[in-house]
C-alpha cells in the first residue's frame, strides 16, 4: 500500500524532489498526454464540492480590495481566512512584491481583510513552486475560518489494480499521506468500490469508523463520503483527495481542503468544468505548442531540440550535454506528424531568443521522414532561418528525405548519427 500511495503522490507532484527530478516528472507527464492538465483554482474546486452537497467552509471570492472587505462583512464569522488564489502550492510561506509576507492570513477584523487584499491583488506572489518572479494574484478567497479538533485523510481514486475506483483513508490527516503510509501503514484503510453499485452504506460507515469518527459524527462522515463519491462520478474525476477531512469542536464534519483530478477524455461531456480551466499561469509557449499537438518544455540552454519520442528526446539532451552544450528545450512531434506541425515547431523554436542552433533528430518509424524534410525546407525559407541547423534523419523514407534536403540548396548540416549531430550542433555555436 505504501508503494501504491507513493506512486499516486508522484503523479500529483507532492514529494520533495530535486529540480532535476521535477523536470523529469514534468517531461513524463507531458509525453503521457498531448493536452494540458486541467487547472482549477481552490475556490473553483470548493464550488464544485458545494454544488454536490459536500460540506465546505462558507466563502466568497473577490478581485478588488473593496469586494474582499464587503465579503468579510457578509460572512459575519468569528474568524476569517483570506487566501490568495494561485495554482502553485506553498502560498502560506510565500512573499508578495508589495512586501506582504504570506498568501494566507487569519483575522477576526473584517477591516483587516480589505487592507491585506490591497497588498495581494495585482501583486506577484512568489513561492517555492512559482517562477522566480512569482505569479500575479488576480483573485482572493474570503472564507469562514473554522477550528479543527481532529484531522483525517480521505480520497477516492481510480486504481488500475482494482479495475475501478477505490476509497483510501487514514485517521492521520493534515500531513503527507506518503509519510503515514511509510511509517504506519496499518493506519491506511482501503475500500474497493463496485463501479455498478457505488458506495454502499456499510462501506461508508466502515470507512468513517476507520477514520475515527464516533457517534453521530460517524453517520455524518459517511454521508459526506457518499456525497464525495457522487461528485467523483458527476465530474468524471480520476481522483478526489480531501486533506484534511476534519471535524470541528461544534460537531461538524467538513472538507477543509481538496484536490480534484479530471479525466481529460471526458472533456466532451464536461464542458462546464473544463471551461473553468485557468490558463493564466500556464507557459504561453507550451499552450501554443499544445494547439498543434506538439509537446514542448522550455529549458535554459541554447541548442533547440526537435525530436519525436520521449526517450529520443532525453537521449538527445543528454548527448548534447555530454559534448559541452546545453539544450534549450524539448519539442516532440509525436507520431501522426504533418508538414504544418513541422512549420509551427520551427516557429516556436526560432521565437526563443536563447536559441543559437537547432538540432533535428528524427527516427522515422511511423513518422515519414520525407514529410519532416518538406516541413523543414518550408520553415527555413518562410521563416528565413538565421541560426545553424543540424539534421539527423533515420527510418521510413529516409533516402527521399535526404534528397529533399540536399536539393533544397539550404544551409542544412547533415549528420550521420546522434553523436555526430550533437557534436556538429555544439561546434556550430562555438564558431
Amino acid at each position: 500500500m505504501a508503494t501504491s500511495m507513493a506512486c499516486q503522490a508522484a503523479a500529483r507532484g507532492l514529494r520533495t524532489v530535486t529540480s532535476k527530478q521535477i523536470l523529469l516528472d514534468k517531461i513524463k507527464r507531458t509525453w503521457l498526454s498531448p493536452r494540458r492538465w486541467l487547472n482549477l483554482q481552490e475556490y473553483q474546486s470548493k464550488k464544485l464540492m458545494q454544488e454536490s452537497g459536500v460540506a465546505v467552509q462558507r466563502f466568497y471570492v473577490a478581485d478588488t480590495a473593496s469586494e474582499a472587505l464587503e465579503a468579510a462583512k457578509r460572512l459575519n464569522a468569528k474568524e476569517i481566512v483570506l487566501k490568495a488564489q494561485i495554482l502553485a502550492g506553498g502560498r502560506g510561506k510565500g512573499v508578495f512584491d508589495s512586501g506582504l509576507k504570506g498568501g494566507v492570513h487569519l483575522t477576526k477584523d473584517p477591516a483587516v481583510v480589505g487592507e491585506l487584499a490591497s497588498k495581494m491583488l495585482g501583486y506577484n506572489l512568489t513561492t517555492k513552486q512559482t517562477p522566480k518572479d512569482g505569479v500575479k494574484v488576480k483573485m482572493v478567497m474570503v472564507a469562514e475560518a473554522l477550528d479543527i479538533s481532529r484531522e483525517t485523510y480521505f480520497a477516492i481514486l481510480m486504481d488500475r489494480s482494482c479495475n475501478g475506483p477505490v476509497m483510501v483513508g487514514s485517521p492521520q490527516g493534515g500531513m503527507d499521506i506518503e509519510e503515514v503510509a511509510a511509517s504506519t501503514p496499518e493506519l491506511i484503510f482501503k475500500e474497493v468500490i463496485d463501479i455498478f453499485e457505488g458506495v454502499q452504506d456499510d462501506q461508508a460507515l466502515r470507512m468513517a469508523a476507520n477514520l475515527g469518527f464516533k457517534g453521530s459524527l460517524q453517520r455524518q462522515a459517511a454521508d459526506q463520503i457518499k456525497r464525495l463519491y457522487d461528485l467523483f462520478l458527476k465530474v468524471d474525476a480520476t481522483q478526489v483527495e480531501v486533506n484534511p477531512f476534519g471535524e470541528t469542536p461544534e460537531g461538524q464534519v467538513v472538507c477543509f481542503d481538496a484536490k480534484i483530478n479530471f479525466d481529460d477524455n471526458a472533456e466532451f461531456r464536461q464542458k462546464t468544468v473544463f471551461a473553468m480551466d485557468d490558463m493564466t499561469e500556464s507557459d504561453p509557449t507550451e499552450m501554443h505548442a499544445a494547439k498543434w499537438d506538439l509537446k514542448y518544455i522550455g529549458l535554459d540552454g541554447n541548442i533547440a531540440c526537435f525530436v519525436n519520442g520521449a526517450g529520443l528526446a532525453m537521449a538527445t539532451c543528454d548527448i548534447i550535454d555530454l559534448h559541452g552544450g546545453k539544450p534549450a528545450n524539448f519539442l516532440d512531434l509525436g507520431g501522426g506528424v504533418k508538414e504544418r506541425q513541422v512549420y509551427e515547431a520551427f516557429k516556436l523554436l526560432t521565437a526563443d531568443p536563447k536559441v543559437e542552433a537547432i538540432l533535428v533528430n528524427i527516427f522515422g518509424g511511423i513518422v515519414n521522414c520525407a514529410i519532416i524534410a518538406n516541413g523543414i525546407t518550408k520553415a527555413c525559407r518562410e521563416l528565413e532561418l538565421k541560426v545553424p541547423l543540424v539534421v539527423r534523419l533515420e527510418g521510413t523514407n529516409v533516402h527521399e528525405a535526404k534528397r529533399i534536403l540536399t536539393e533544397s540548396g539550404l544551409p542544412i548540416t547533415a549528420a550521420d548519427d546522434l553523436d555526430d549531430a550533437a557534436k556538429k550542433a555544439v561546434a556550430a555555436i562555438k564558431k
